[in-house]
């Protein structure tokens, strides 16, 4: 799909709409609750306690009523949007309808505690013996399925609803409002944020050098992929998954269908790094805390999953440091593996930019003694990453200046616009698969695609990930509960 339409463009819409949740969240810290209404979603097991307003100011909503006026407002919102695009409007809204009703209900089902639940806190709050450990972003796996069926057994279906079936739009916009929900998980871990700043640093070495460099080469000599497809799968596999190949693809102007593939095979792969590596963690890192943690970040790759496997792994540790008397406090493993993700994902606008440069300079094809124009690196630089540099700057220094009772404030608005930021993540999901036609797909060589994923992923990112954080860590303890 074409994400670029008479004028304006997708990049551009999402940078807007992203900002327009951002500056409403902000509300708060004015007294003015803007954005309460958005409904949440939680881990269930009755299905009655899945949704509810995110603020408890807006409680006499109920969940049922918070999610209509979700479903309204966005409606309006990207209608709008689509008549800046010069689509169809109405086709659209009807399109859009279908897609947010069928991606929000995968999203519950995949947050069924079974499914979702993923500690044993969660298992014994929820009184289930067993449960798959997906978090919320199970919930991302069932909208992708769901998409999937219809786009490979319902074409009619997913043609009909194709003007609102646009990935890009809704994950640049979920990105811009994520470097908000970051601005303030650096500022409320910024003592521990100093502490593994070099374990930070050495992350952003490792993936977007060492990592992307080695991906890139295995994807074009092993695999025989071109720059269009290497690119982004070096992203997505050695940086920050989803968001890594949205900004690649559009900065070296791939076509959708590329990243598109791509994030596919990155939530899969990142669901199946959360059923086994907190257990390897466990298992045998249990006397390294701090290094389990870090690994969780260098090595799942999605922000969601990453985070989740770092709680996993932490309530693993400190189970069996418990078991030999040890108390360490919570907090501080989980707490390292967000904020080395941090440090990795504050670095995409930068990366994008710097391949924005080498394709335009040096990789695209010109005339003899041509050089590509500063216009035109601007013109390929994505647009909605400048919107996540602004979102996660302001609130970090909004953060780091003000009073505790300000950040709490500024946490609880940022909470609200995730909100936000979670269900552009499930439309993602649920559109690329609807998108997805396995027949295509293969044509395309989603088989090579995932083989270069698992070569990469598990024949060295993984260990690299664990030596680089053993390095940096190792004897390296939390302190103790009490």
């Amino acid at each position: 799909m074409n994400s670029r339409v008479q004028g304006i463009s997708e990049d551009w819409l999402s940078l807007w709409i992203g900002l327009a949740v951002f500056v409403l969240a902000l509300g708060m810290l004015a007294g003015a609750d803007l954005l309460g209404w958005v409904v949440s979603t939680h881990v269930w097991t009755d299905v009655s306690k899945a949704l509810a307003p995110a603020s408890k100011a807006y409680g006499g909503l109920g969940g049922i009523g918070a999610l209509v006026a979700t479903y309204v407002a966005l409606t309006v919102v990207l209608s709008i949007g689509a008549a800046a695009l010069k689509v169809d409007v109405k086709r659209f809204a009807l399109g859009f309808t279908a897609v947010f009703w069928l991606a929000y209900l995968a999203w519950i089902v995949g947050s069924f505690a079974n499914f979702a639940a993923n500690t044993p806190a969660d298992m014994k709050k929820f009184g289930i013996g067993w449960s798959l450990k997906l978090t919320n972003e199970g919930g991302y796996i069932v909208a992708l399925l769901a998409g999937l069926f219809i786009g490979n057994f319902m074409p009619g279906f997913a043609g009909w609803m194709k003007e609102a079936v646009r990935p890009e739009l809704y994950v640049k916009t979920a990105i811009v409002i994520l470097g908000g929900f970051l601005g303030v998980t650096a500022a409320e871990k910024l003592a521990l944020a100093t502490s593994v700043m070099f374990l930070g640093l050495a992350a952003i070495v490792c993936a977007y050098l060492i990592f992307w460099s080695v991906v890139y080469y295995v994807a074009r000599v092993w695999f025989g992929f071109n720059r269009e497809w290497a690119a982004p799968l070096a992203s997505g596999i050695s940086i920050c998954g989803v968001s890594a190949a949205i900004a690649t693809g559009a900065a070296i102007r791939a076509r959708p269908m590329v990243a598109i593939m791509v994030s596919s095979l990155v939530v899969i792969f990142a669901v199946i790094e959360l059923l086994f590596l907190p257990f390897l963690a466990g298992e045998f890192l249990s006397h390294q805390p701090l290094v389990s943690g870090a690994w969780m970040a260098l090595s799942v790759k999605t922000d969601g999953a990453a985070v989740a496997s770092g709680a996993i792994t932490e309530a693993l540790v400190l189970s069996r440091n418990a078991a030999e008397g040890i108390n360490y406090a919570k907090g501080w493993i989980i707490g390292t593996a967000a904020t080395v993700k941090v440090f990795i994902d504050i670095f995409i606008g930068v990366w994008a930019f710097v391949l924005a440069y080498i394709w335009t300079r040096h990789i695209e094809v010109r005339a003899p003694g041509e050089q590509a124009k500063a216009r035109e690196i601007w013109d390929r630089f994505p647009k909605f990453i400048i919107g996540y540099v602004i979102t996660f700057v302001l609130v970090l220094a909004i953060a780091l200046s003000a009073a505790p009772d300000v950040l709490a404030k500024v946490k609880s608005a940022m909470g609200e616009a995730n909100a936000f930021r979670g269900i552009f993540f499930v439309l993602t999901f649920f559109t690329i698969g609807v998108m997805s036609n396995f027949r295509k797909l293969w044509e395309e060589g989603i088989g090579k695609l995932a083989a270069v994923y698992l070569v990469c992923l598990f024949g060295f990112i993984v260990w690299v990930g664990l030596v680089i954080s053993w390095l940096f860590f190792s004897g390296v303890k939390p302190p103790l509960a009490g």
